[in-house]
């Protein structure tokens, strides 16, 4: 796992342009903070900083190979799962090898297939090729999208970066947000390629992007497609099972210490009690970790999203696996602290309004780096399996909207009205959210008899997939990889993903609950209190001390009336917020005060420019 960044500038020769490259590399420090290293010739320069997990030695980047006809370089972020097949096929064309990387298998896979290489990959993958023997760059993207990339065109070639925060560090990149922009972060839509920085876009899941003397090309080599599922209920479970186990043992291989994250809930007990059982082959134990709130377990209250705290279901899959557990007990101060804060929004690049949940994680990460520099994460899975509660519910299933936006506002309210009503207003969210569902449900087919129904958890199934899932994997990217650990996401393997989403609903959830399949699949495993018990969405803490600092800060904001957050949110109903007499300890009371402090501290760390008409 690495950060990288690039330039390719046709109109000039960028090896006298090493101020600027290093400042590009230098802000994906954190994502590599064991090696760095930059490549320049001709109009193409090229920046790598390192985590190494995979031959540590040898691995270096970044990586060229030097041709009759010129050279080729390549940046790689992520890891492919295949790679030992691979260089086995490629070993039998002849290539030769010089390192144990993946990275050395993916550049000699260019050379031999070339972009195809793309879909010869299983693995969660950003990386880009200057091919000198054709003047062009070539950057590619795994199929879900787990591992970020951005990309500037300029006015004679293209920056590139694994987060925004590479590229504004170009001077020919400047930090403007319009009104679009403003709409992406206020909205929970994740529109394909839309990167809310004025002139940057995404690499799309799934998709090359070709950038030459003639202009920038895109095609797309994977996309998730409707297809028959014929397997009964029974040889569906089996084959899950089955991809499942091989997909923990590929995504197992490091050299070193691996860990799994560990809710308590169906999924990450699901995966972490594979991995116990495969490296107990081996004479090894897993070791797993879980987030906890001080006195949570003790004072938990139920609501209509969390009917149980997880520790008592954590511990008895710790017991049942037999893992090296560890809970990371987090306080009220540590999650309100203004550093932290500020921590989460440099990961991020943008005030992205997931509040403590936010915040909890980059300190779980944080936390788990100090032992490990690999995770397992159930990440996903609901989004595969069906997990999420709005999948039951029929007012989702009859909203002409993405179904998370009904069920978000229902039970985490709506921290859209600390906005002015003027910008609310200009920004029309309902209009832009109603755009962007219809089309993102055009590009869904229906398959030759398909019920209504059939075909209505069809288009939820697939929004899920292909929008809601890329918000979150791009939080978990964002937060691990700002402390310098590696997240890998079992359940995204495309082949799991293609498999599940073309089993109809009636199997998905043949037995009338959440994830019927995933259940049953790893029944063996479970203990039965976390075989019986309901989803449980990730935690949030309880502690009406953190929602009291809250206030506090938003008190102390609002004594800075010039502040530039105020063209954003009303500083009426921020305080109304602010001097509430009872805090509110639920994310619904808290979620206008995180927005708001978000904002203020993305506004003092980029100082974006903002069009706001």
């Amino acid at each position: 796992m690495c950060g990288i960044t690039g330039w390719v500038s046709f109109d000039r020769d960028l090896t006298a342009e090493s101020t600027a490259l290093h400042a590009m590399t230098e802000t994906m420090a954190c994502r590599g903070p064991d090696d760095r290293g930059t490549w320049a010739e001709g109009p193409a320069a090229l920046g790598h900083r390192r985590l190494a997990i995979i031959d540590l030695p040898g691995g270096r980047q970044p990586m060229s190979v030097r041709t009759p006809e010129g050279a080729v370089a390549l940046v790689y972020s992520g890891e492919t799962y295949n790679f030992t097949e691979l260089r086995r096929e490629l070993t039998d064309r002849g290539h030769e090898f010089t390192t144990d990387s993946d990275t050395e298998v993916v550049l000699h896979g260019y050379l031999e297939w070339g972009d195809a290489v793309a879909e010869r990959l299983n693995g969660m993958y950003a990386f880009a090729v200057w091919d000198g023997r054709h003047g062009r760059l070539v950057m590619i993207r795994d199929r879900m999208g787990i591992k970020p990339f951005y990309y500037h065109p300029t006015p004679d070639g293209v920056l590139f970066g694994s987060e925004p925060k590479a590229i504004l560090a170009n001077p020919l990149a400047r930090p403007r947000v319009a009104l679009d922009g403003l709409r992406e972060l206020f909205t929970l839509v994740k529109t394909p390629g839309h990167a809310v920085w004025d002139g940057m876009h995404e690499v799309e899941p799934g998709t090359v992007v070709t950038v030459d003397r003639t202009g920038l090309h895109t095609r797309v080599y994977w996309r998730l497609e409707t297809r028959p599922h014929t397997d009964d209920r029974d040889t569906t479970i089996a084959t899950v099972r089955a991809l499942l186990d091989d997909i923990v043992r590929r995504q197992l291989v490091a050299d070193v210490p691996r860990c799994t994250l560990l809710s308590g809930g169906l999924d990450s007990s699901a995966m972490t009690a594979l991995a116990a059982r495969q490296l107990a082959e081996h004479g090894e134990k897993v070791r797993s970790f879980a987030v906890d709130f001080v006195g949570q377990a003790d004072n938990f209250v139920a609501d209509e999203l969390r009917g149980t705290p997880d520790t008592p279901f954590v511990h008895d899959v710790a017991r049942l696996a037999r893992t090296d557990h560890q809970d990371i007990v987090l306080d009220a101060q540590a999650l309100a602290d203004p550093a932290v804060r500020e921590k989460v929004i440099r990961a991020r690049d943008l005030p992205a309004g997931f509040g403590d949940m936010d915040t909890s994680l980059l300190l779980l990460f944080r936390a788990i780096r100090d032992q490990s520099t690999v995770a397992l994460s159930g990440e996903s899975a609901d989004e595969v399996f069906g997990g999420y509660l709005q999948f039951f519910d029929e007012d989702v299933r009859r909203a002409d909207t993405f179904p998370w936006l009904v069920h978000f506002g229902r039970h985490f309210g709506d921290d859209t009205d600390v906005l002015r009503p003027d910008l609310a207003k200009t920004l029309d969210l309902e209009g832009y959210i109603a755009d962007g569902y219809r089309t993102a449900v055009s590009a869904i087919h229906r398959l030759d008899g398909e019920s209504d129904f059939e075909y209505r958890m069809r288009q939820i199934c697939h929004l899920h997939l292909t929008r809601f899932v890329r918000a979150l994997l791009d939080r978990k990217d964002r937060m691990s990889m700002a402390v310098g650990l590696e997240v890998r996401v079992p359940f995204c393997d495309h082949r799991l993903v293609e498999y599940v989403y073309n089993t109809p609903w009636s199997l998905k959830s043949f037995d009338g609950r959440e994830k019927s399949l995933l259940r049953e699949a790893t029944a063996d495993l479970l203990p039965r209190s976390v075989y019986e018990r309901v989803k449980s969405p990730y935690p949030s803490t309880q502690d009406p001390r953190y929602a009291r600092a809250l206030q506090d800060q938003v008190k102390d904001l609002l004594t800075r009336p010039s502040h530039p957050v105020f063209d954003l949110v009303d500083r009426e109903r921020v305080r109304q917020a602010a001097e509430r007499d009872t805090p509110v300890s639920t994310q619904v009371g808290r979620r206008g005060l995180e927005r708001a402090l978000d904002l203020a501290q993305w506004l003092d760390v980029y100082n974006p420019e903002l069009t706001l008409s």
